[in-house]
């Protein structure tokens, strides 16, 4: 792939990565169409270059169970369930019962469909009923509960196993005192401080499009 000088001084950061990342396969790009003309608030939606990157984290792990918290409409499930090991499979949990049918008829795109086991209900207490190990978590539902979440999981992922959590930067909000009463974004700057004074875990935040943290479970 070449492009011409006048073509770079047209093109966004954001539109520079894209293009030179892995494309999307069919069922992720109809999922991307379908949730921007049928779902409110569609950029909740992984997309394409995070949803390569978990696709990515998911391969190098090779996990042979992954839990996800917060389903929205399967594209990050999806993406996840691509690096399971043979036999693996994914438990994906969404608050939203309105989301299931949407839910249920996108994961039917894809044959790692079978793969995937979806809950609906409060991941706080679906949680409270599932037996692990996961070998990776996904965080990725109520920005206020991220604490919540973490204690939650946390008997739930072996030693060395891995956690990520979406939203972690929120839109730069997390710096900006302007939110300082916002409750989501309280609770996202109460899971990061959590976490870098937590020694169990080690961490690292991506800037990747909202903020990406990857967390591995130390002790």
């Amino acid at each position: 792939m070449y492009f011409c000088g006048d073509f770079y001084n047209i093109m966004t950061l954001d539109e520079y990565i894209s293009l030179h990342t892995t494309p999307e396969n069919e069922a992720l790009q109809a999922i991307t169409r379908d949730t921007h003309v049928h779902i409110l608030n569609p950029h909740m939606l992984s997309g394409h270059v995070q949803g390569r990157a978990l696709s990515m984290i998911s391969h190098m792990i090779r996990p042979k169970r992954i839990l996800e918290l917060g389903t929205f409409t399967g594209y990050s499930a999806l993406c996840l369930a691509e690096g399971l090991a043979k036999d693996g499979q994914l438990v994906t949990i969404e608050h939203n019962d309105e989301l299931e049918e949407t839910i249920r008829r996108n994961l039917s795109r894809s044959p790692l469909s079978d793969r995937i086991d979806l809950h609906i209900g409060d991941c706080k207490l679906v949680i409270g009923g599932l037996d692990g190990p996961y070998d990776l978590v996904f965080i990725d539902a109520d920005k206020r509960e991220y604490c919540t979440y973490l204690d939650l999981v946390y008997p739930l992922v072996p030693v060395g196993g891995f956690i990520l959590a979406d939203n972690t930067l929120w839109d730069g909000h997390i710096i900006d005192a302007a939110y300082d009463k916002d409750k989501q974004t309280l609770g996202l700057r109460a899971f990061n401080d959590r976490l870098a004074a937590d020694e169990r875990f080690e961490q690292v935040i991506l800037p990747l499009r909202d903020g990406l943290t990857l967390i591995r479970k130390i002790e």
